[in-house]
This record gives structure tokens, C-alpha cells and sequence, in this order.
């Protein structure tokens, strides 16, 4: 077994000189930073009083499952011998939160590729490739809720 180790920092940054003394006396802001890359400012969903123009937790989790994907669908179509001209998601996460204790969970990510590639006759294999990088996303097997993937293939134009 290989093992890989992530570390990241997660800063907050919303401390309004009064620290958590009252619910709303403080911002959910905060800072993702790693050595040698850009931050991330995220902050709560702004239904959890959060700032609307900062990126969410939940969708850190639709972008992170979105990103798995795509990275072995890549992949499988390299191997196999089809050229992906462009890859665009859209995926939707769907979460409940469970009152009256207010604990939230994922219940579902749909993810919705729009694929178009070169070769018209490997469409079909093109789809294919979706179920087996499900099966190999680090992402997705992590997870315990379902990922489902609808994705739209289509022919570019010219073959390569």
C-alpha cells in the first residue's frame, strides 16, 4: 500500500476583536494556504452567515469530486486513444441539514460534463470512461453518499 500525506493550513481570519463572545459578533472567513501555491479565501455558505464572494466548504467538496473525476476521465481517454478537445462541469451537490440539532450532510453530487471530442466513432467508449474513472476517483471512494455522472459527448468536428 502506498500512502500519500496532504497538509495544508486553514487560517481564520474573522476575529472582529471580540473573538467568538456572541453568534454573530464574528466572520466565518478564512484562508486555505499551502507552500508554494495561491491562497483560497472561503468563508461559510451565507446561509451560515458567510460572505456569498468567498468559496464555501460545500463547494470546495462539489469542486474537489468534480476535479477527481475529470483528472481519470483525462487519463482513460488518453490511454484509449481519444482526444478530448474540451472538458466543462457543472456539478450540483445536494445537502440536508437535520433539524433540530442543525447537522448538515451531502446527500448526493451529480456531476454534468460537457465533453466534446475528436473522433465521432468513440463516442461510445467516451462514455464508457466516465464509469470506470468514477471507479478509480481517490475523491468519489471517500465519500458516503452517492456521485452520479451525466455526461454530454460530443463530436468537436474534424478527426485527428
Amino acid at each position: 500500500m502506498k500512502t500519500h500525506k496532504y497538509e495544508i493550513t486553514v487560517n481564520w481570519v474573522g476575529n472582529q476583536g471580540s473573538g467568538t463572545s456572541g453568534y454573530k459578533d464574528y466572520e466565518r472567513n478564512f484562508v486555505i494556504q499551502a507552500d508554494k501555491k495561491n491562497d483560497i479565501s472561503g468563508s461559510a455558505d451565507p446561509a451560515f452567515l458567510g460572505d456569498s464572494t468567498k468559496w464555501n466548504p460545500e463547494e470546495l467538496l462539489l469542486a474537489s469530486v468534480s476535479a477527481c473525476h475529470k483528472l481519470w476521465y483525462l487519463h482513460l481517454c488518453a490511454v484509449n486513444n481519444i482526444i478530448v478537445i474540451t472538458y466543462v462541469d457543472a456539478p450540483v451537490g445536494l445537502m440536508v441539514e437535520e433539524n433540530p440539532d442543525n447537522k448538515g450532510r451531502f446527500i448526493e453530487v451529480t456531476l454534468n460534463p460537457t465533453i466534446h471530442i475528436s473522433t465521432e466513432s468513440k463516442i461510445e467508449l467516451a462514455h464508457e470512461l466516465h464509469e470506470r474513472a468514477h471507479q478509480k476517483c481517490f475523491i468519489a471512494n471517500s465519500l458516503n453518499f452517492p456521485v452520479k455522472c451525466q455526461p454530454k459527448i460530443v463530436h468537436f468536428g474534424n478527426d485527428f
